[in-house]
């Protein structure tokens, strides 16, 4: 099956079996989403009007803010707030400012929303792949983890493209195989990691809880933006 995603979605499952890191593939998909958006709005297309018009209307979450202003592309960025706050003001003058249109503006933004309309797919490729290709079914064997979200999020995609097929229960066992003896090595780590500030277990190796705390929050979130 060749389509747009299949390449990227093999690519970061491989990329994940082969790193000594332990990641979510699902993420790296996310974050090379990103880092494409991120890229393009403000690159060249900042200056095309649909682009403006939606940018204009939607803004940026916070987290998108920060990233962008984190970048050297000062000027593409401060021409689209130049824009923006034009759009707001326009807007600020409507009776209907206050309790609509701020509200809405508070809640979207434009990076969030190509990433939300291109995500999906790429969950829904990795389901097709895993019914019609053989060595993806070991890639997804291969990994080490698959963060909460997006094992949700891959189930789902799974119930319905694989669901049709009837072995959905076949899917979700090979899915299972790889969440669920993570979440237990995860939980035991926060476990062991908790135990240690007691006195008793004081001369007992920290072996490898001693960042659980933040691979938890990891798993629970999702790994979602580069550091």
């Amino acid at each position: 099956m060749e389509t747009l995603y299949t390449i990227p979605v093999n690519m970061a499952f491989e990329a994940c079996a082969e790193s000594e890191e332990i990641a979510c593939p699902f993420c790296k998909l996310y974050r090379e989403l990103e880092e494409n958006e991120l890229g393009y709005i403000l690159g060249a297309s900042m200056m095309e009007s649909d682009v403006r018009i939606r940018v204009n209307d939607l803004g940026f979450c916070p987290k998108h803010y920060e990233l962008m202003l984190a970048r050297r592309n000062r000027l593409p960025f401060a021409l689209m707030m130049e824009s923006h706050l034009k759009e707001i003001d326009d807007k600020s003058r409507r009776g209907s400012f206050v309790e609509k249109d701020l509200p809405k503006l508070e809640k979207s933004c434009y990076i969030c929303a190509r990433i939300d309309e291109k995500f999906p797919r790429m969950l829904e490729t990795a389901a097709i792949l895993w019914t019609r290709d053989p060595a993806f079914k070991k890639k997804l064997a291969a990994q080490k983890m698959i963060c909460l979200p997006h094992y949700r999020g891959y189930l789902a995609a799974g119930k319905y493209i694989v669901g049709r097929r009837r072995n959905f229960a076949d899917f979700k066992t090979d899915v299972d195989a790889v969440f669920r003896p993570y979440f237990e090595s995860l939980s035991a780590d926060i476990s062991w990691f908790c135990k240690k500030f007691d006195y008793r277990y004081d001369d007992e190796p920290w072996g490898t809880a001693k960042d659980s705390p933040e691979r938890v929050v990891k798993f629970l979130c999702g790994n979602l933006h580069e550091e």
